[in-house]
């Protein structure tokens, strides 16, 4: 074999090698491309992810401040109705202590019974003890219940009351002669989110 032949399989092995490891590499830096386009898709998806849930947790944010809006309104409602209840009620019973013919404490009992009953018509719930509702944390209704044609006078007491941590219910009813015949107390612990 001649020298010219000899050099001529070397020059043409070396085209053969640079060839190939370029082919290599090209092949390597589509992968690479690809890899990375797929992380720009991933990242782009977290994004957009992230972007919805900062818009919702923003409207979660903003539904709360309402609804915190709206209970301090209805709390605030709620604190001048009873303010102005406790005041016709002290009106009644002034007026009864004027009243030569009229007792003071049936005067009471009826203006609170007279409460009770449109209390619990209209929903409302009252603290039975002063018919308030419970600017306090303690809300509650109490009213006369009458159970046969003849109106026996038993007696249902609701009572709600709320601490930063604990919510209590109590319920009792008390039948015609002034016995407890049901109570019961449920106490389940807040949650703060």
């Amino acid at each position: 074999m001649s020298t010219g032949a000899i050099i001529a399989i070397v020059i043409g092995a070396l085209i053969l090698l640079a060839l190939l490891w370029f082919a290599l590499r090209a092949g390597r830096e589509r992968r690479l491309d690809t890899r990375r386009e797929q992380a720009r898709e991933i990242r782009r998806e977290a994004e957009v992810g992230t972007a919805q849930a900062d818009k919702s947790r923003a409207e979660a944010d903003a539904q709360a401040a309402e609804a915190r809006r709206q209970d301090a309104l209805a709390r605030e409602r709620a604190a001048s109705a009873d303010e102005q209840h406790r005041e016709a009620r002290e009106r009644h019973i002034e007026a009864a202590k004027k009243d030569p013919d009229a007792d003071p404490d049936e005067a009471a009992a009826e203006f609170d019974q007279r409460h009770a009953e449109s209390a619990d018509a209209t929903g409302r719930d009252t603290d039975a003890t002063t018919g308030t509702t419970g600017t306090t944390g303690t809300t509650g209704t109490s009213g006369t219940t009458g159970t046969t044609a003849d109106d026996d006078q038993s007696v249902e007491h609701y009572e709600r009351t709320t601490d930063p941590n604990v919510e209590r219910e109590q319920r009792f009813e008390r039948d015609s002669d002034g016995e407890v015949v049901r109570d019961e107390t449920y106490e389940q612990p807040r949650t703060n989110n």
